[in-house]
């Protein structure tokens, strides 16, 4: 079974070197941009909420805010262009992959685990290009929200009362928490 796991994983890493030759290189860059622009949108203003006014009040801003601002960030793009987060372990319903989305973070998990998740993937459909940029937890104020909360008490009880469906806990350092998801039409 082992030998099947690792030829499956060869055969995707080098199926994926195959295509990214196929790729142009403007489909890369607008997916290199555009997921980098909703990370620093985010992460900025919720790195300043915790640092200003503390955790609870830095998870109510991601509560009202976090699609508002993905939604800011597409409306800044040009048409046939969108951005938004996509997990396994959702924490907002409207971050739940399609199907074929939820087949790419699952490989992704495999190739973490093997130590061979790339720095993006691109997947082609039709007309349009999907974009992955792999979102690995690499920071412990990540798991203040994302790990074991069940020892903060008032940001349990928040989370329960505002995500009662809350998916995206009991992460640990170095887990892929999942990914930005850059569409592009051609």
């Amino acid at each position: 079974m082992k030998a099947i796991k690792t030829s499956f994983l060869v055969s995707l890493i080098l199926s994926s070197a195959l295509c990214a030759q196929e790729i142009p290189q403007g489909i890369i860059d607008t997916g290199n941009k555009l997921s980098k622009t909703l990370l620093q949108q985010l992460g900025s203003k919720l790195k300043n909420e915790i640092k200003t006014n503390g955790l609870i009040s830095a998870a109510q801003f991601c509560n009202n805010n976090a699609l508002t601002l993905t939604e800011e960030v597409n409306l800044a793009q040009i048409e046939g262009q969108s951005v938004k987060r996509i997990s396994l372990k959702e924490r907002n319903l409207a971050n739940a992959p399609k199907s074929d989305e939820a087949i790419v973070l699952q490989n992704m998990q495999k190739m973490l685990a093997s130590k061979t998740l790339p720095p993006y993937i691109i997947e082609k459909e039709g007309k349009t290009y999907k974009y992955y940029k792999p979102l690995v937890i690499n920071k412990g104020v990540c798991l203040k929200c994302h790990g074991d909360i069940s020892k903060n008490k008032e940001l349990s009880d928040f989370m329960h009362e505002y995500y009662p469906d809350d998916k995206a806990v009991g992460y640990k350092m170095g887990d892929l928490r999942g990914a930005i998801l850059v569409e592009i039409k051609e």
